[in-house]
């Protein structure tokens, strides 16, 4: 007899983190892997965050923490959606959770029943759908398609809710494809919103600061404030502040729907460790400028990427606008066979092929919901992403 739990039956292990398993377990063999898998920043944690959690640790803030957030990191995300987002917030409307995937399944587990719809733009980060499906809620994807800049169209979107809908997730910058929301753009999925108010809607922002070419972001909160009671924005420090290990993120909306997500909260995981909420309150606190800085180093390593996999034949690379991810098209390539033998009739296949003859590891496309593609990550050197550039180059070339 199993003891594993039906819920679990449906519910992948991410792919992300199987193919950077993968690489790891090729490296162990002596294997020189360029892992292109991992969406992880490779700065640094600023010094000013990794100084205030010793500080806090010298001062004896070593205690059990409050369950939703000590009052300073509150006080410090209030301050960040007015600077950043032009929200207002109050202290009852802001949980602190482990992570913004935390955030996510709280929200999920305290507001779905059997057989709620879920409406997720795709492609979307894997663990979306997987959470609805733990919480008994049912994930319907709406294909945001390369022609469109891989972009949610209001059409699709009224045309993908029904009655059952509980929640529209919305993830811009996206994890894939890069892809950004005008305001103009936002403003159009707003209007589809206005027409159905027992929709919830998560806006998922945590690539808020990573924009290139002069884009402006933006979040539907702020874009239509109609919407304000309806929405639970997440961000964290993860992403912009290089603090991934940290575990931290956070969210805000209505005070019932906070109050349900920090019950939860309460049950899942209790209180985050003090010295993480000290660490991401300075963070969030502090000096505003390597944000800026970091996301220069990004642009240069997005077009770096572009370019040179714009010259290999049987790729076509979207433009994106944020992130740090590139989501090249290898439909040019299906059907032709790797120069290890491998007959390429899909991106699981692709993926695989490239990682086990030329080290180089990257994550398919079936796994964002989207195929043909996959998906690079460039929150890595220069020095390793031209040496997996020209691995997969290679790569392509030797298909016949």
């Amino acid at each position: 007899m199993s003891v594993i739990a039906d819920r679990l039956k449906n519910v992948s292990i991410s792919a992300s983190a199987a193919m950077t398993q993968r690489a790891r377990e090729l490296a162990a063999k002596g294997i020189k892997v360029v892992s292109l898998s991992s969406g992880e920043p490779d700065f640094p944690t600023p010094a000013h965050a990794i100084e205030a959690a010793h500080a806090a640790a010298l001062a004896g803030d070593t205690k059990y923490p409050p369950m939703d957030g000590t009052p300073a990191l509150k006080a410090a995300i209030i301050k960040k959606f007015k600077r950043d987002n032009n929200l207002d917030y109050d202290a009852s409307q802001i949980v602190v959770s482990g992570g913004g995937k935390q955030v996510i399944f709280n929200a999920m587990l305290a507001t779905c029943n059997p057989g709620d719809e879920v409406v997720i733009p795709t492609p979307s980060w894997v663990s979306y759908a997987d959470i609805v499906k733990f919480a008994g809620g049912v994930p319907v994807a709406v294909p945001c398609h390369e022609q469109a800049g891989f972009k949610l169209r209001p059409e699709d979107l009224e045309a993908a809710i029904t009655p059952r809908t509980n929640w529209l997730f919305l993830n811009f910058p996206n994890n894939p494809t890069g892809a950004a929301c005008s305001r103009a753009e936002m403003a159009a999925i707003a209007e589809v919103m206005l027409r159905h108010p027992n929709v919830w809607i998560m806006t998922d922002d945590i690539y808020e600061h990573l924009v290139y070419d002069d884009f402006q972001f933006c979040t539907i909160a702020e874009v239509e404030p109609r919407l304000y009671d309806r929405v639970l924005t997440m961000n964290g420090v993860s992403k912009a502040y290089a603090m991934t290990g940290w575990r931290l993120g956070f969210c805000a909306g209505p005070k019932d729907l906070i109050s349900a997500v920090s019950n939860v909260n309460g049950q899942n995981g209790g209180g985050i460790a003090t010295l993480t909420q000290a660490a991401a309150t300075a963070a969030l606190d502090g000096p505003q400028d390597l944000l800026k800085e970091r996301a220069a180093i990004y642009k240069e390593r997005r077009d770096f990427v572009l370019d040179r996999l714009s010259e290999v034949e049987g790729l076509r690379c979207h433009r994106p606008e944020g992130a740090f991810y590139i989501y090249p098209n290898i439909s040019g390539l299906i059907g032709k066979t790797s120069k290890g033998g491998r007959k390429i009739e899909t991106d699981v296949d692709f993926v695989m092929a490239l990682v086990d003859e030329h080290h180089v590891a990257t994550v398919q496309g079936a796994a964002y919901g989207m195929s043909p593609f996959f998906r690079i990550s460039y929150a890595t050197s220069m020095e390793k992403l031209g040496e997996g550039c020209a691995r997969i180059a290679q790569f392509c070339k030797d298909m016949r």
